[in-house]
């Protein structure tokens, strides 16, 4: 049985010439090699760089996240530089806001330039001793990403977000009878922040915004 199709692969392949597929068990799809790239900020340095990565793209992409490894050692994982100690794999940013940077365009070249090279900018300046984090500081683990939900959102605190994540991962009908999580004292199904969540129920399943909700 072949991978899965995945939107973009061949495009993916002309703007990045040194990855490569490389077959490995128990993943959809695994690409492989060296990860060439130039960017620029507005009143910032251009950075042209290399890393050597490993990106496992899951077979519900793009409603759900590659996991991206550096396999050349560059990037330490001390807790310092936006690596998961868990499973080494590259903390991108809060994973809702990284799927809705993605969602700007569903490809692994949108995934690529969207998500993935603005964090290996920041990091690339960042070990060669510029500024560090130049493209802002990443959310990282479960009260930095509940706090960028807030922000996101436009909700007052870490708990209201957990809640409107919460109420993602049910089904709209049941959700629609939860006090909304904006504080207006109105059910979700009467508050106007209810549209808010319809938008990000289109770029990803009930069981990932649930999965998300058990961090």
């Amino acid at each position: 049985m072949g991978a899965p199709r995945i939107s973009g692969l061949s495009e993916f392949f002309r703007a990045y010439r040194r990855m490569a597929l490389r077959p490995e068990p128990g993943a959809s799809v695994v690409l492989k090699g060296m990860f060439d790239f130039s960017a620029a900020r507005q009143g910032m340095v251009e950075i042209t760089d290399s890393f050597a990565l490993s990106i496992k793209v899951p077979a519900a992409f793009p409603r759900d996240l590659p996991r991206v490894r550096e396999t050349g050692g560059r990037i330490p994982n001390d807790g310092k530089h936006h690596v998961n100690q868990n499973d080494g794999t590259l903390c991108l940013g809060a994973p809702v806001r990284v799927l809705l940077n993605l969602s700007r365009n569903p490809t692994l070249v949108g995934f690529a330039e969207n998500c993935l090279v603005p964090y290996l900018y920041d990091m690339s300046q960042t070990l060669n001793g510029g500024t560090p984090f130049a493209f802002g500081e990443l959310a990282h683990g479960a009260i930095g990403e509940f706090t960028d939900y807030a922000d996101l959102l436009g909700l007052k605190n870490p708990e209201q977000a957990k809640l409107a994540i919460t109420l993602l991962g049910m089904k709209k009908r049941a959700a629609n009878k939860f006090p909304c999580p904006c504080g207006c004292g109105k059910t979700l199904g009467r508050c106007r922040f209810n549209a808010r969540l319809r938008e990000l129920r289109q770029i990803a399943s009930r069981s990932w915004f649930r999965s998300l909700g058990k961090t």
